[in-house]
């Protein structure tokens, strides 16, 4: 007898949208598995649901990342200034367990460090994710053996929240689990899900769009204001989620995020700011005191002038970006001729953060990866998009190799690295770009298409508009002309999709 899970899984299995089926890129990488699925197979009768084929592929991913790292693990991060950049394998982990005073039992924010870092500069939830893994480091044998032990037990704790992502994003719009292979899959996730702790705020984040998917608005903000605890980044979902509600009219559950998200912010922080004001605020000192940094164009910039633009310049410069980019967003979203999706203006919103910075960290890529997946679930767009990041990947640390070989010049020389950059840039602002027009041409989404509104929205999704202005307070009956399925407005249809590539 199947068991209930699989029970129910065969009663939803009709109206699953299957990848192999409408997306061609997914089909012709099927046949390395089979080929797509066949009309007569049987679906939900097996401990092979979806979900947990998802999870699995993600843990193996993963563990594929790892032993990527293996040369450092073995010596690499230990001896020669630029073989850990040669091979490719660099983390920040191991390094800052002594750097940062894990080593020598310090307490982060309260205890001040030597050197040029004076406390622990990041956010309170990483702080203790990080003295968390200390704590399972066993303190015996020489520093290298403690940091290894480090490493590995932060990877142990970081394939958890790896699982925990692709799990959300797989449930997070219910007819299309299989859109977690694509975060599950995603070679850039697997290369740089070690480099630091980012993957503890995108846990916490993913988390909270399965949360608002599911209509719970007060465990959406309270995981959101953890992810904001644990990173930056997360806080700026909630200006998208104004807007839409804003338009829709769910003022009452965008107040019970909002309210969450801030309980649970300072619920984390305040200890920390009362007792330990300076190791606090040293986070957003060291943003704001730091320089134009790798992977961003303001470096390009800085290296092609003899008079670069001072931090507090390029600061200013950055932020009023961000702001003229939002107002776009805003604009974007109450004139659009049909409501954005939520995942829509999440993926542009930390997109725009992050390709304004004056640093874009390899590693901030996994800040994207599952809200991309949610924002534009089209193998072909997000492959190319992951191919740019991987150039980059390869690009920073062959630069970094030639920086720090000496005459030897291993690597990449500077102009080679502004090309990386370039392509990382582009291919960031190629996947902003086709998930503006599928806001602007609802018929090219491909959620949209398989005959869905907002599954990703929660209250949002099939919502009657209460506030528009523009044209989209006369819409056409169909944004565009499009030779395909017609989807209208929060239709729930289960009409099989046309197999043409967007």
């Amino acid at each position: 007898m199947p068991s209930a899970e699989s029970t129910q899984a065969s009663v939803h299995e009709p109206d699953t949208v299957r990848p192999t089926r409408e997306d061609p890129v997914a089909r012709s990488g099927s046949e390395l598995i089979g080929g797509p699925l066949g009309r007569r197979a049987l679906l939900g009768m097996s401990w092979w649901t979806p979900v947990r084929v998802v999870a699995l592929v993600a843990i193996g991913m993963f563990a594929l990342g790892m032993i990527q790292k293996a040369p450092c693990y073995n010596s690499a991060w230990f001896f020669g200034a630029s073989s850990q950049y040669t091979k490719a394998c660099y983390s920040d982990i191991p390094h800052l367990y002594q750097g940062r005073g894990f080593a020598d039992g310090l307490v982060p924010y309260f205890d001040k460090l030597s050197g040029d870092m004076p406390y622990l500069e990041y956010p309170v939830l990483t702080g203790v994710f990080m003295e968390v893994a200390a704590w399972l480091t066993p303190g015996s044998g020489s520093i290298q053996d403690q940091e290894q032990w480090y490493w590995m037990v932060n990877a142990g704790m970081l394939m958890v929240c790896a699982a925990v992502i692709a799990v959300c994003v797989a449930r997070t719009q219910a007819r299309r689990p299989w859109d977690g292979l694509l975060v599950a899959l995603a070679p850039a996730f697997a290369l740089t899900a070690t480099i630091n702790w980012d993957l503890l705020a995108v846990a916490l984040t993913a988390a909270a769009m399965l949360m608002w998917s599911r209509g719970r608005s007060l465990a959406f903000g309270v995981l959101l204001g953890l992810a904001t605890a644990a990173k930056l980044y997360p806080v700026f979902l909630l200006g998208p989620l104004f807007l839409l509600c804003w338009r829709a009219g769910k003022w009452r559950d965008f107040g019970r995020a909002l309210g969450g998200a801030v309980v649970s912010w300072l619920v984390v922080n305040l200890p920390v700011m009362f007792f330990a004001w300076d190791g606090w605020v040293q986070f957003y000192k060291f943003s704001h005191d730091r320089g134009v940094d790798f992977g961003s164009f303001w470096l390009i910039l800085a290296q092609h002038s003899t008079d670069p633009l001072s931090t507090d310049t390029v600061n200013n410069i950055a932020t009023s970006l961000v702001v003229l980019c939002c107002v776009g967003i805003a604009v974007l979203t109450m004139t659009a001729p049909r409501r954005p999706r939520f995942a829509q203006l999440a993926f542009l919103i930390v997109a725009v953060f992050i390709v304004t910075n004056k640093v874009y960290s390899p590693q901030y890529v996994l800040w994207l990866v599952p809200l991309a997946v949610l924002a534009r679930p089209k193998w072909r767009d997000f492959l190319i998009w992951q191919a740019c990041e991987v150039v980059y990947y390869l690009g920073i640390w062959m630069y970094l190799a030639y920086t720090t070989s000496g005459d030897a010049h291993k690597g990449l020389p500077e102009v080679g690295y502004q090309w990386a950059v370039g392509v990382h840039l582009l291919g960031t602002l190629y996947l902003c770009a086709v998930v503006v027009r599928d806001i602007l041409m609802p018929e090219r989404d491909p959620v949209r298409r398989a005959g869905d509104d907002d599954p990703s929205g929660g209250v949002l999704d099939g919502a009657e508009d209460v506030f528009v202005v523009g044209a989209a307070a006369h819409p056409p009956r169909h944004a565009a002309h499009f030779e395909g399925q017609q989807v209208e407005w929060g239709g729930q249809g289960t009409a099989s999709p046309t197999d043409g590539s967007l």
